[in-house]
């Protein structure tokens, strides 16, 4: 089984200046703080570009209700993020500007079911940064540089920190694995570099399941009889 995959930097770039200008544009509207408040220490806020709802306050990564995911009003000002969204075919669940403020620090954390193993997955689009900011995936550090597209596994245990003199912005676009995704995900890395690995049981803990199993005495507790006994 192959180890999964922790990043990709995809092969190709944005425009530097039209993404600044972009963000220039939103610079003066109220960023939210983010919700995990035990997560980082400092100023790290979120502006929503595309939410349930359009609210461009609802910065929550995860959705609930039925609301569709739609632009904000604040996206409709961004001409260059609007092109970028289109260009990625498939269905964003959240689309967000994050920023961590000079001397912020995200502590270490994992964001579950965030990996493209799990049918879903994270980009981030690097807009202000620098050489300063420490990005700590599986412990091992990245370096994004501006204008470039990044893939993060962020299942894995990450953390930030901003020591620069300037604020880190990154466009970050949570989306949905489709037929496109996979062609684009799979010239950087086989499949098999995103299939979770199958947990391994010990012949007791089987034991015990298809004990229990036979109690509940179902067809579907019945085929996971069959398929634990005859596992290869």
């Amino acid at each position: 089984m192959s180890e999964l995959i922790r990043s990709i930097k995809f092969p190709f770039k944005f425009d530097i200046i039209r993404l600044k200008k972009d963000v220039e544009n939103v610079m003066s509207k109220k960023w939210i703080n983010h919700y995990n408040t035990n997560d980082y220490e400092g100023d790290w806020s979120s502006i929503a570009l595309m939410s349930q709802g359009g609210k461009w306050d609802n910065i929550y990564a995860l959705n609930t209700g039925n609301d569709e995911v739609i632009y904000t009003d604040i996206l409709l000002s961004c001409n260059y993020f609007k092109e970028i969204l289109e260009q990625f075919q498939f269905k964003k669940t959240a689309v967000r500007l994050l920023r961590l403020s000079v001397g912020a620090e995200i502590k270490p954390h994992k964001d579950h079911c965030l990996g493209y193993e799990d049918g879903c997955f994270r980009i981030h689009i690097p807009i202000i940064t620098n050489s300063e900011v420490m990005f700590i995936l599986d412990n091992k550090r990245l370096i994004m540089n501006e204008g470039e597209c990044w893939y993060i596994d962020a299942n894995f245990t990450h953390s930030v920190s901003n020591h620069g003199k300037e604020d880190r912005i990154h466009l970050v676009i949570d989306g949905i694995r489709n037929e496109w995704t996979d062609s684009l995900f799979f010239e950087q890395a086989t499949p098999k570099e995103f299939v979770k690995p199958i947990p391994q049981i010990s012949s007791e803990q089987k034991e015990l399941m298809i004990q229990e199993l036979k109690k509940i005495n179902t067809p579907a507790a019945n085929q996971i009889i069959y398929d634990l006994l005859n596992e290869q």
